[in-house]
């Protein structure tokens, strides 16, 4: 429900939502100008060949497609925003106005830095999936791991946006969920199967767009419109609970910020650029614009209800979902809520078809199966999906807590990759040294803290969090040094 606020205190309401819309355009060009700045900075970094791209050298129909860098970066955007940047904001914001922050720093120094060097990575060695790339840097024992990090994190979010979407429609249209949820699953082995031109490349760029309209629309009204913003305006921890900032804020707020999932979502574009200059718009871009919608559905959180705990509250009642639901509808009225939902079941669905399809990708790469005939891509489209209804019958918030941790690990270990490769190519490996550094305390702290795993008190976390940052910084650091020497 929309606040209701005292209308003699209208001059402090302006104060307070004036200072809103300011913090969220200054966030806004502070991502614009990390692009620009930081992202060319980069970018020359890492130094544009050149040399044709995988779908130049060998075009297959399937996977290898040459698409305008347009259509590359919407697909690219969609891919790796779906819910997140809407969820995982809307988690966030129930901390107070402090998560602008890290959506911000997160996504210039980390996240886009992550989702660059990653997909260079993989268009460097033919659009290779991310456990090809561990396998050489790492060694074939890190590559076990690797593979089962990755089709675990991708099953479990192929299957979270399966039963969303199905529970939601079931309410809808007050049928069986199992119904929509089979109807759900035969789509993503379609999709899963299929040449990536043929829905993806189709369909995919205008839900791209409808994301952001969608987002842009309701940021617009919000300040146009007399809703009563959040009343404590202050940069600090206000979670309700009094839950630490660190770690939870940097997992809770995965897609705005840095993302493992992002990695296995690169490679498919990556076998779709025409041109290696291309990357930046494409993989830093699209990271940095997925930085803005959760800029704008974390002000949307903060600013729609008048307390952390109304937030927090409403989260707990109907859950993220609905409070996307509240939004839309106080804004744009009931015709905006039914739009919006549908939009929900819309991302949810494409979200979780290009996890299954990564799948099939990344276990193609593994097992050196040719996927130009349908075949190969017929048997592993039908293993991961199987291994998807099988986690269906699991709870969704527990798969989601699981996801969390199994994310950001990820993109730890895709950082100190990507450091690996800059080191040994002899390049300023710093761009990412800090912030697999940073990643690195941050999942070493979440696995001591979080009760699904040692369950230990905040301080500990933080310390053993910092601990560890530390030891493989260091570590890092004196390896070169020998290496050089040597």
């Amino acid at each position: 429900m929309m606040a209701c606020y005292n209308p003699w205190h209208r001059v402090d309401y302006l104060k307070i939502k004036g200072r809103a819309m300011i913090l969220f355009l200054i966030a806004c060009v502070a991502l614009v100008l990390g692009y620009v700045v930081y992202g060319t900075f980069v970018e020359k970094v890492w130094g544009i060949t050149k040399n044709p791209t995988p779908a130049m050298k060998h075009p297959d129909g399937v996977d290898y497609v040459p698409f305008p860098t347009y259509k590359a970066f919407l697909i690219q955007f969609l891919n790796i925003a779906g819910l997140g940047p809407v969820f995982g904001a809307i988690l966030g914001a129930v901390y107070g106005p402090v998560c602008l922050l890290w959506i911000v720093f997160g996504c210039i120094f980390a996240g886009a830095v992550h989702d660059y060097l990653s997909g260079m990575l993989s268009l460097k060695h033919d659009g290779k999936s991310l456990i090809y790339l561990m396998e050489i840097y790492f060694g074939k024992y890190v590559k076990y791991l690797a593979l089962f990090l990755l089709i675990a994190m991708l099953l479990l979010v192929g299957t979270i946006f399966a039963k969303s979407p199905a529970d939601m429609l079931g309410q809808l249209t007050s049928s069986s969920v199992w119904i929509w949820l089979a109807i759900v699953f035969g789509y993503y082995f379609v999709a899963t199967l299929l040449p990536i031109d043929k829905l993806i490349g189709r369909f995919y760029p205008l839900f791209a767009l409808c994301l952001l309209g969608s987002s842009i629309c309701l940021i617009v009204v919000l300040f146009l419109k007399d809703v009563p913003p959040f009343l404590n305006f202050e940069l600090a921890n206000q979670h309700p609970k009094g839950l630490p900032l660190f770690p939870l804020v940097f997992v809770t707020i995965a897609c705005g910020a840095i993302s493992g999932f992002h990695a296995t979502q690169s490679p498919m574009i990556a076998r779709c650029l025409t041109d290696e200059k291309y990357g930046r718009p494409v993989f830093y871009g699209a990271m940095i614009t997925e930085g803005v919608v959760a800029l704008i559905w974390a002000t949307l959180g903060i600013c729609f209800y008048p307390s952390t705990t109304a937030l927090f509250n409403a989260v707990g009642e109907v859950q993220p979902g609905g409070v996307v639901s509240q939004i839309a509808t106080g804004l744009l009225g009931n015709v905006g809520g039914i739009v919006t939902i549908a939009s929900v079941i819309i991302l949810a669905i494409t979200t979780g078809d290009t996890c299954f399809r990564s799948a099939r990708l990344i276990l193609a790469d593994f097992l050196k199966l040719p996927q130009e005939k349908i075949r190969w891509r017929l048997i592993l489209s039908v293993v991961v999906l199987c291994g998807g209804i099988s986690l269906s019958v699991m709870n969704v918030s527990k798969i989601w807590q699981y996801f969390g941790w199994f994310n950001q690990t990820l993109a730890m270990f895709t950082l100190w990759l990507t450091t690996v490769y800059l080191y040994k190519e002899k390049k300023f490996f710093w761009i990412s040294l800090v912030p697999a550094s940073f990643m690195t305390a941050v999942s070493v702290a979440y696995i001591v803290y979080d009760k699904l795993f040692l369950n230990l008190s905040a301080d500990i976390a933080q310390k053993a969090g910092l601990v560890a940052a530390i030891t493989v910084f260091a570590g890092f650091l004196v390896f070169t040094k020998v290496k050089n020497k040597n």
